[in-house]
């Protein structure tokens, strides 16, 4: 890829935060198209206001950001954001085809129905995800990993050129995990820009290709291999990263303050296994 190819997502100097308390400080940093950037760190670090941010939901405090050329929002139609908890009454009669359609609506608009350009969409969104014998189900009735193929689906069904994704693999077995990296990666080769949230450290440097390491500041932005550095994640998790004695040298970060969807405890890895 060569350096004259625009960034998808360019933040300059931005920081941002809720109330008094700032979550991210002074962050600069560029997405190039197809990339596929894992965001890492502790809760708390600013990983979710970074979404936010680019998918104009927040305001910076101060510094600028540009998504796909223009101020975030201005292209929210060539966006597909999956935030870590979605807002759904699980009761609520609505079938997993219908919930994969509402990922059409930004480009259709009010006042057109879908069609069947868009029911075709659909069709092979389910199928990209392995869900597309359910959907005819309720929502509601779908175990959490089958819903996070679902929401996954309805993002891919909006056809975007930007994937914000918070925790999209959190809570999943590990053959879901590895099925929607697949579909990610996917996504990736087709030119698309994925920028997923994780605290899977092992899933950030065997699956993705970038990541960006957070801790209210940007810590390090390169290569995937990033989070199997001891310094860098003394850095971003301080004192929770504990190395383990032994030839192997493995590390354990024990991040006590998860959000309360991610996994609780402990995460180990040992550093040579990348």
């Amino acid at each position: 890829m060569t350096n004259d190819v625009a960034p998808v997502v360019a933040l300059d100097g931005v920081s941002a935060g809720y109330a008094k308390r700032m979550a991210l400080a002074d962050v600069t940093l560029t997405v190039a198209p197809g990339s596929l950037l894992a965001v890492i760190g502790p809760n708390g670090a600013g990983k979710s206001t970074l979404l936010k941010l680019i998918a104009g939901l927040m305001r910076p405090a101060s510094g600028r950001i540009t998504v796909l050329g223009g101020p975030p929002g201005s292209a929210a139609s060539s966006i597909a954001y999956l935030p870590q908890a979605e807002a759904v009454d699980w009761d609520f009669p609505v079938t997993v085809r219908e919930v994969v359609m509402m990922g059409r609506y930004a480009r259709l608009g009010f006042r057109h129905q879908p069609g069947r350009a868009d029911r075709e969409r659909v069709a092979a969104a389910l199928e990209t995800v392995g869900m597309a014998d359910a959907g005819d189900r309720q929502i509601g009735a779908l175990s959490g990993g089958q819903r996070r193929r679902v929401f996954l689906a309805r993002a891919i069904a909006a056809d975007p050129e930007l994937y914000l994704l918070d925790e999209p693999v959190t809570g999943v077995d590990p053959v879901t995990q590895e099925e929607l990296m697949d579909v990610l990666e996917g996504e990736a080769r087709a030119g698309k820009t994925v920028i997923a949230t994780t605290h899977d450290l092992i899933c950030a440097a065997q699956r993705f290709h970038q990541a960006a390491l957070l801790s209210g500041r940007l810590v390090a932005h390169g290569s995937a291999d990033l989070v199997l550095d001891r310094r860098l994640l003394s850095a971003t998790y301080g004192g929770h990263v504990l190395v383990l004695p032994g030839e192997d040298q493995g590390l354990v970060i024990d991040d006590a303050h998860h959000h309360d969807q991610a996994p609780r405890g402990e995460h180990h890895y040992h550093d040579g296994a990348h």
